[in-house]
């Protein structure tokens, strides 16, 4: 019997290194190709090891990692390399951070999504300060700031004085009687404001109602928030107020912002108290206002309804404001909402208890008498209304009446939402807030 062979494949190793080659591409997407190529140049061969393994090791193993986003591991090394002092490291990185890794000066090199801003820079070198101590931070806010210097970036002389916490803004009291407490946050693209927008509180609340609002469209608009009178900071005044006191009040600290910043008509949003009062304004001095937001508001009340606000403040007379927080706590937030955000619930009760009660009570006084029912028709600015549909203080049908009257209002519901639309669903009333911006 005669055997045949068997034919054996013969298998060829691939000669293309994918971990060597997709190592390369991470680097030169980080840190550009003019450093890899001075990089891979100056290989010889004592080192030539050491850049096959970082290649293999850090930018492939690790960088190529899709758990986190590039920016994010950008942030991270830059982080590290500071708080260990290993600045040569930590220079390569920032210059590269600055220009995605590209060619200073020429449009368009580099990579925009491994980019970051001066400020975000400055914001990775703040949070250093904190985990790894001031001397860290400060040697590496010197180099940034000489990098910046170098690749063409203005640093015009600024007091230190003269800034404040993006997240809250640089507060003032106004020159009126009684003086109103206001923050301004001027826009992080350091570009001119897309808009003024001014954000006016509900009644027992103050400026940091607004904090995530107010931050989010701080990225290109100057927002101004302020305290009501005889709320937060501002002067609290004995004595009962009506709505267009409040609302004539509020028109003097527009003019001092227009004196101040040459701001024009402002996008005026207001929640309850702070809705109540932006339509007075709009009417009594329609020239302030560009548009207008209503949200959790009423045009007024009928006599039952003023009964109530009667009662509420006899009661607050009688036994003070922790009489009625619990029943402005239900008011406020849905039952889901209390449930699941007990902390949060706890903080606006403390604030509507230390709320001046003097202050509360004028207020209550101009709610109650508030009526602008019959003049709704004469705003003539692009208006957006807000409603809670879980909201039993001020239910969609009562701010449907206002839509309906306001030549051109929208309508906005929020599913879910009580009457602080604005604290229990902020994504959804900053979505419907945006619609209208896009509009003015």
């Amino acid at each position: 019997m005669i055997m045949t062979p068997i034919a054996t494949e013969t298998f060829l190793m691939d000669p293309y290194d994918h971990d060597l080659e997709r190592g390369v591409r991470n680097r030169r997407r980080i840190l550009g190709d003019a450093w890899v190529d001075k990089s891979v140049a100056n290989a010889n061969a004592f080192n030539a090891d050491f850049q096959n393994f970082i290649t293999r090791y850090a930018w492939h193993e690790v960088w190529g990692r899709p758990g986190l986003d590039a920016k994010t591991r950008r942030i991270i090394v830059m982080t590290i390399t500071a708080s260990l002092g290993r600045w040569e490291e930590y220079e390569l990185h920032l210059r590269a951070a600055l220009t995605g890794g590209g060619i200073p000066g020429v449009e368009g090199s580099g990579h925009a999504d491994t980019r970051l801003s001066p400020d975000e820079v400055k914001e990775v070198l703040m949070q250093t300060a904190i985990y790894a101590g001031v001397p860290a931070a400060n040697t590496g806010m010197s180099i940034a700031a000489r990098l910046l210097r170098e690749l063409g970036h203005d640093l015009p002389p600024q007091p230190a004085t003269e800034v404040e916490n993006p997240g809250t803004g640089r507060s003032y009291r106004s020159a009126g009687t009684p003086a109103l407490h206001y923050t301004v946050r001027e826009p992080r693209s350091h570009r001119a404001p897309e808009h003024t927008v001014v954000l006016s509180h509900a009644l027992g609340a103050d400026v940091s109602m607004w904090d995530e609002l107010a931050n989010a469209l701080a990225a290109t608009c100057r927002v101004i928030c302020f305290d009501h009178r005889g709320h937060g900071d501002s002067d609290a005044p004995a004595g009962a107020i009506t709505m267009a006191e409040l609302a004539d009040g509020a028109e003097r600290l527009l003019a001092e912002i227009d004196n101040r910043y040459a701001s024009g008509p402002v996008v005026w949003i207001g929640l309850s108290l702070g809705g109540m009062v932006g339509q007075e304004l709009a009417l009594r001095h329609p020239h302030r206002i560009a548009a207008l937001v209503i949200a959790n508001a009423c045009a007024g009340y009928c006599a039952d309804g003023r009964a109530q606000w009667q009662q509420r403040m006899d009661t607050v007379a009688s036994h003070g404001l922790e009489a009625i927080a619990d029943g402005t706590m239900q008011r406020w937030f849905s039952d889901a909402f209390r449930e699941s955000e007990k902390p949060t619930v706890a903080r606006w009760r403390r604030r509507v208890v230390s709320t001046s009660q003097a202050g509360y009570l004028a207020a209550c006084h101009a709610v109650m008498n508030h009526d602008t029912k019959a003049r709704l028709t004469e705003i003539g600015v692009p208006t957006l209304v807000i409603a809670g549909n879980a909201d039993l203080a001020t239910p969609v049908g009562m701010l449907q009446g206002i839509v309906d009257a306001v030549p051109g209002a929208q309508l906005a519901v929020i599913d879910g939402a009580a009457h602080l639309t604005a604290l229990e669903a902020p994504a959804a009333f900053e979505a419907a807030v945006r619609t209208l911006l896009a509009r003015v």
